[in-house]
């Protein structure tokens, strides 16, 4: 089982924390990006961030100055969004840091796919991001980030199972190459208003980071294992979910 999430916008640095465990797969195609970034004026690089000036300025230095060898932060702690924030993965016992090196991959525009405890650096490069000479961040990574998040799993009984907790701008680099195979199960965080589940974004980022840590808890490898969840007041709804997709109500 694999569980796939976004990163967030904001980072850190935190050498001391967590020690690195790994080292980016996609290091190299990294490489690429960082030298494409370099040859951008600061006009170019603010328009590609959508940004103000001051975070502009912030990560143009950083740029500059980035040396993807060194001063590190293990990627799970390098983010600093509400998801991560509710994951808490600081204070993960061994158990719970084994699980999530092993079965959780986040999604990057600029690592590409990030295992938990891969030193990163900071960086800003959302996949949408209009990338001139890379070209579009979407057709850079093509196929691999599926690749990479399916490698190592074998067909377990019905076929290789992915949890989608990702928003729809980092899911879709996995979803449009998924085999027949592939169970590809997304989790819905939600309230039922007229009828219809609505999410609201920092709620259902909130309790992607608590489904995170609920499953390294629990050692869940099991689609059935996901269903008990029930915290900040969700709570799985049977009637509304279906095999690829469980929806979760705030009660």
């Amino acid at each position: 089982m694999k569980i796939i999430i976004s990163p967030a916008k904001k980072m850190n640095v935190d050498t001391d924390t967590l020690e690195c465990r790994s080292v980016p797969v996609f290091l190299r195609e990294t490489e690429e990006l960082l030298a494409w970034l370099r040859q951008l004026t600061f006009a170019q690089a603010k328009e590609l961030w959508n940004c103000n000036e001051k975070i502009a300025e912030q990560n143009y230095k950083r740029v500059q100055e980035m040396d993807l060898g060194r001063n590190l932060t293990p990627a799970v702690i390098a983010y600093e969004g509400i998801q991560y924030q509710y994951m808490a993965p600081a204070v993960f016992g061994g158990a719970q840091t084994d699980y999530i090196q092993e079965h959780l991959r986040i999604l990057s525009g600029f690592y590409g796919v990030l295992r938990p405890f891969d030193g990163v650096s900071p960086y800003r490069l959302e996949m949408q991001a209009k990338a001139s000479d890379a070209g579009d961040l979407y057709r850079f990574w093509g196929d691999k980030l599926y690749r990479e998040v399916i490698r190592g799993e074998e067909q377990a009984q019905g076929g290789r199972l992915i949890v989608n907790l990702a928003s729809k701008e980092y899911s879709k680099c996995v979803e449009k190459y998924l085999a027949p195979e592939d169970i590809y199960l997304t989790i819905v965080f939600g309230e039922l208003t007229d009828g219809r589940v609505r999410q609201k974004g920092t709620y259902a980022k909130m309790a992607r980071g608590e489904m995170v840590r609920y499953l390294a808890e629990h050692n869940v490898e099991t689609p059935d294992g996901i269903k008990g969840f029930d915290r900040l007041g969700y709570q799985f709804e049977e009637k509304l979910s279906g095999d690829r997709e469980y929806i979760f109500l705030k009660k």
